[in-house]
This record gives structure tokens, sequence and C-alpha cells, in this order.
């Protein structure tokens, strides 16, 4: 289904902005994928720049209506993304492959994706939904503060980009309709394939730097740690973070 309708650009800033225009004007709808060639302006969490080589890597957006879904459960969106993220890279890749709470996944401690989403909210219900989806494919040149990472740099060969992303729209499509079979336990594999789930790790809380470990991700999207103590509890990212690598 996520594949029927993918609109090409050769060069766009953004794809979230690209289908954000795009939805505004009622030219998409569910379903609709928006890949680019090159971007220009792309962007991850917090504002901060996601950089793709032109013509290297894989930058796409996806479309979709969630029926039904309250926006204090709309964590369930980015589950789906992260399984499919997950699944694509491991069919690449033979090291570790995790996701790291809320939205990056890693091989080993190595960024090899990021995901951001713009959700359209009316009231209490997500209307719409766009998911952006950068993973570095062939790229193998990165700035050493950014710990990142490749497909092509893991697996020793180059891998052809549009098969990456055609897997990608697959496996999204697998989990999308797992969730919306059964939206209560659709989703339990993202818990097993959390980073530093089981291990304790560096976090800061509220400013301070602690030791915790992660557990699991609450339906609001909080991470969910014990502490040394034993002591159990949900944080958003409001006042959890991960200590940079």
């Amino acid at each position: 289904m996520f594949s029927a309708n993918v609109i090409t650009f050769d060069q766009v800033a953004s794809t979230n902005k690209t289908a954000a225009e795009l939805l505004s004007l009622s030219k998409v709808d569910h379903g609709t994928v928006i890949l680019a060639h090159e971007q220009t302006d792309g962007r991850g969490q917090r504002g901060r720049s996601w950089v793709a080589a032109p013509g290297l890597d894989v930058t796409l957006s996806i479309v979709v209506k969630p029926h039904g879904l309250r926006a204090d459960a709309q964590f369930a969106i980015g589950k789906v993304a992260a399984l499919a993220v997950h699944d694509t890279v491991r069919n690449y890749v033979a090291n570790e492959v995790r996701i790291k709470w809320p939205n990056d996944v890693l091989v080993d401690r190595r960024k090899i994706a990021g995901i951001l989403i713009k959700n359209d909210l009316v009231g209490e219900l997500v209307m719409a939904s766009i998911i952006g989806i950068g993973i570095n494919v062939n790229n193998t040149s990165f700035d050493p503060e950014l710990v990142a990472t490749s497909i092509a740099m893991e697996s020793g060969n180059t891998v052809d980009r549009m098969e990456v992303a055609q897997l990608l729209l697959d496996r999204f499509n697998h989990w999308w309709e797992k969730w919306d079979r059964n939206r209560g336990d659709g989703l339990v594999s993202y818990t097993d394939r959390l980073w530093t789930r089981g291990r304790w790790a560096e976090m800061t809380l509220d400013g301070e730097q602690i030791t915790a470990r992660a557990m699991d991700v609450d339906e609001l999207g909080r991470l969910i740690v014990e502490h040394e103590d034993g002591q159990v509890q949900a944080y958003g990212l409001d006042r959890l973070r991960f200590v940079p690598r």
C-alpha cells in the first residue's frame, strides 16, 4: 500500500516540508510517499540538521491518516516507523541494530537512521501524520562528532538505495497493518529492540547525570527506566536524555 503512490523529486529542501505543503493543498492522502534524491535542508529532532549525501542515501516522508488515534497515544506511529527502519537496516547489517528512544536507529553505538514525525492534531485525535525517515545507505564520509555509520560501511558493500527504500516501505506497511489490526498489542516487538534495554546507561534527568536502564516505552511515549535504587519511573524528553555518545 505505501509503495503504490510514491512521488519522486530530484531535489527538495525537506521531504517533510514538501509533504506538509501538498497535504495542506489536499494533493496527497493516506499512503502517499514523498521521496527525494537530494534533500538540502533536512531536519532531525530539536531542529538539528539531517545531512544526507545526494544520490547515496534514502530520504523520504510517508503521509498517514490514522483513524481514531488519540493524541495521547500518538507515539504508536513512532513505533511503527522505528520498527520498519530497524527491519530494513537489519536486512543488510550483521552487527546489533537497536532502536534508541525516541526515534533513532543505531548499529552498535553508531547512528544509521533518524525519524522525524509531524502530527496534525484536531481536538483529541491525530488527523494526519507526516513521517520523515532518513537512512544512511552509501555515504561513507561523516563528521566524527556525529558518531554515524551507513549500510555500506557496516556491510562493506554498495547497496541499491531504491531497493532499500522499497524494503522500508514494505516493512512500514507490515507494521502499520499489524498495529491497525490490534492497537493494544500490535507493536510489542518494539520493546525487544530498544537500545540499552536491561543495560545500565548514563542519562541526564532534569539536568543531573544519572545511571539507569531502559525497560520499555509507555503509551504516552515516555521512557520507562529503572534507577540504581530499584525505583521504576517513566520520563518524557522534557526531563530525560541519554548522555551524548
